[in-house]
């Protein structure tokens, strides 16, 4: 015992020592590079005397950074998350004056603005050399990990036992087909979720297949389930959370009551689907009892709040989201590894798309403007602000967390599904999932981690690069509308694109000039053409109810005809006086929806589209035209309608059939032979799971409702500031490649 321990202590000091030498040798070569700083004393000193000094100022600096910032970050707690993340910088500076000034004999000096390049260059020195060393040393990190396990259940008096009901993670990997999962497995490229699965299901034939056999059974097992026509995070995410997704017929739509467009992606539109969920179901949500939300765009009832969308829209102290970036930016480090990394994926992007535009690849879409940085806003900075939340809310014991990690869906929009960009990013998140794996083993309680996405993704080119047109100008060429000559091309739906502008707004507390203009209320007779990937809604709004095909064709008789003939076009939806709704397809095919099969108009759309149909046509704000893009079964290609090579939305290929991961030691999913169809499902397995680890969870009253569909009043900071911050963000960098 006394052996380990002393290998333990010395190991710990060897780290601190090379640290320490790392952080000297680069005081010193700052102090040769840059003119407004220095070490020696006006008369110079020798090279020994010079170095002696580098290490006091490197030496106290470490401590000052170990020591000063926790205080400093919790007197900071009420300034904004993105100011906070720039103002590191120069406390970190300030920290490095100090520093220097408490060198003997005053041999130190820099200007303020040059302490400030210092201590930041020190920092992520520091940083790189202790993640290199622990990267060498899982031990290390593990240990790491239980000291902080053990110091949090001292604080709270538990017997630091591993007891008690299970909790569950419900890590939700956004846009990850069930076949492209498959795949990923297949060619090694997530071996962490590889493991899980064992012998896992063979995927399609491909090129790369490594022959290797699985080294532990499997832990885990793999079900696919189907979305409903709206296959977006804002359809499913909202079901799976909340238990109903009624009336969200796609990720954008225009409501006639109202007036208004609604934007799932959007804090006011979050904030009232989340209203009317809980409205209809009388719940609370899934993360009702001791849960936390992370990422999403919902709350699901969660007490812990961390960029969550839907109380985004909030005014005050209680709205903003700034708790997860606290918790991340609470060490100095974190701040400069962030920024290096975040600057190596704008990188890594650039060059990317320059290596795509010179092979000539096709499908492509526009990759430039400000999209280098809102994907390395996904792919680095809200990947690890909500895995460091995750791993917080495992330590603190927190009986159900659900958290979104968006990245890969981000990228395949404009690099495609199967790319190897897409790729790249998804072995990322799989080192993520291991990290939190690892972390589990020294939570408090026991934990079991589920893995599922939302919804797929399919390829294709744009429908616009295909035929020359947007639908909006075709739909306005078939109702004999002037079509503008300049293209007027369709905003895409990223998630992440819309959360790195809520971030930015909220730190400097803007209203989102873009998002209320989205949602401002339509004017006058011409149609309302509304993309979500490939599926598109036409709304005439100077008409209240919903039209008739009958009304349509009097308005505008070749504008049904022209759309159900495009070869671009899959089927449409529309509401006939003589036989109700019916479905229309090319070569004048017109079916009943209450006839509705899979067979006809909709037979390369796969088993359950039919009913899919038949439920959106029941929604209150279904659009007058329903519009779904081809689907072309030999190659799982669609068009979409916005700027997306990898799109999901519609009906349609692998964007309709995600999946759902769960250890064995919980019940099936759906019996043997049985079919996962809707988001609403989805929330009732997940919703039975979290009853066999840790009993009932009761629905709320109104009141309950209502509370929890404006969340909470003062969201509690994600647990992991001071140490424990430093501790797991640093291995979140060191599961990553390079810099980061």
């Amino acid at each position: 015992m006394f052996e380990g321990r002393w290998r333990t202590t010395g190991s710990a000091l060897l780290r601190v020592i090379t640290v320490w030498a790392a952080s000297t040798l680069t005081m010193l070569l700052l102090a040769g590079i840059l003119p407004d700083f220095h070490l020696q004393s006006d008369d110079g000193d020798s090279l020994t005397r010079t170095a002696l000094t580098a290490a006091w100022g490197a030496g106290a600096f470490g401590l000052l950074s170990a020591l000063v910032w926790p205080v400093l970050v919790r007197a900071l707690l009420l300034v904004p998350a993105l100011v906070l993340g720039l103002l590191v910088f120069f406390l970190n500076g300030s920290l490095l004056l100090i520093a220097l000034r408490l060198i003997p004999d005053g041999r130190g000096a820099a200007d303020p603005q040059t302490a400030v390049v210092v201590a930041a260059v020190m920092s992520a020195v520091a940083s790189a050399t202790s993640t290199a060393l622990a990267v060498g040393d899982d031990n290390a990190y593990r240990r790491r990990l239980s000291r902080l396990a053990d110091r949090r259940r001292r604080r709270s008096g538990e017997d630091g036992r591993h007891g008690g009901p299970p909790g569950t993670v419900f890590l939700q990997l956004d846009g990850v087909g069930h076949r492209t999962l498959l795949d990923a497995v297949a060619d090694g490229v997530v071996p962490h979720i590889a493991g899980w699965l064992g012998e896992s299901p063979a995927p399609v034939p491909r090129a790369r297949r490594p022959d290797r056999r699985p080294e532990r059974p499997a832990t885990h097992r793999l079900t696919p389930w189907h979305t409903d026509w709206s296959s977006q995070t804002g359809a499913s995410q909202l079901g799976i959370l909340h238990g109903s997704n009624h009336d969200v017929p796609a990720f954008r739509w225009y409501e006639k009551d109202t007036g208004r467009i609604m934007v799932s992606n959007r804090p006011a539109s979050a904030a009232e689907l989340q209203r009317r969920a809980i409205a209809r179901t009388g719940d609370g949500g899934l993360l009702t009892l001791d849960g936390a939300s992370r990422g999403n765009l919902f709350s699901g009832g969660a007490d812990q709040l961390a960029l969550v969308l839907s109380i985004a829209a909030r005014r005050g102290r209680a709205n903003r989201s700034r708790a997860g970036y606290f918790a991340y930016f609470s060490d100095p480090a974190n701040a400069v590894r962030t920024v290096v990394s975040f600057a190596a994926d704008v990188g890594r992007e650039i060059g990317q798309s320059t290596r795509a535009r010179l092979r000539g690849d096709r499908p492509r879409v526009g990759r430039g403007g400000l999209y280098p940085f809102i994907r390395a806003f996904a792919t680095v900075v809200e990947r690890d602000v909500v895995v460091t939340a995750v791993i917080g809310d495992m330590l603190a014991g927190r009986t159900a967390v659900y958290a979104d990690l968006v990245a890969y869906d981000e990228v395949a929009h404009h690099s495609g599904p199967h790319s190897r960009d897409a790729f790249q990013v998804l072995a990322r998140l799989d080192r993520s999932v291991g990290l939190i794996a690892k972390a589990a083993e020294h939570a408090p309680r026991p934990y079991r981690i589920v893995l599922l996405s939302d919804h797929g993704q399919s390829p294709g080119e744009t429908f616009e690069a295909a035929y020359g047109l947007t639908l909006r100008d075709l739909v306005r060429a078939g109702c004999g509308l002037p079509v503008p000559r300049r293209v007027r091309r369709t905003k895409s739906g990223a998630e992440a694109r819309d959360a790195a502008r809520h971030a930015v707004l909220g730190a400097l507390h803007r209203p989102d000039p873009e998002g209320a203009g989205e949602e401002e209320p339509a004017r006058g007779s011409d149609p309302v053409v509304l993309a979500s990937g490939n599926l598109a809604l036409i709304s005439f709004p100077d008409v209240p109810e919903r039209m008739s095909r009958e009304q349509i064709d009097r308005r505008h008789p070749a504008l049904l005809r022209t759309l159900a003939n495009h070869p671009g076009i899959g089927f449409l939806l529309v509401r006939s006086e003589e036989h109700g709704s019916v479905v229309l397809g090319p070569d004048g095919a017109e079916v009943p929806v209450a006839a509705l099969t899979d067979d006809g108009p909709l037979a390369a759309m796969g088993p359950g589209a039919a009913d899919a149909v038949r439920r959106t046509d029941g929604f209150p704000h279904v659009a007058d035209i329903m519009v779904n893009s081809m689907y072309e079964p030999a190659t799982g290609r669609v068009h979409a309608f916005e700027e997306q090579i990898g799109s999901h939305g519609g009906l349609g290929g692998e964007q309709s059939r995600p999946f759902l991961l769960s250890p064995l030691t919980l019940s099936e999913p759906v019996p043997e032979g049985g079919r996962l169809t809707g988001a609403e499902q989805v929330h009732g397995v997940l919703r039975r799971w979290l009853r066999e680890g840790s009993g009932p969870q009761v629905p709320l009253g109104a009141a309950g409702a209502t509370a929890a569909a404006e969340g909470p009043e003062v969201p509690v900071p994600v647990p992991g500031t001071g140490s424990h911050t430093r501790s797991t963000v640093a291995r979140t960098a060191e599961d990553e490649p390079g810099p980061a």
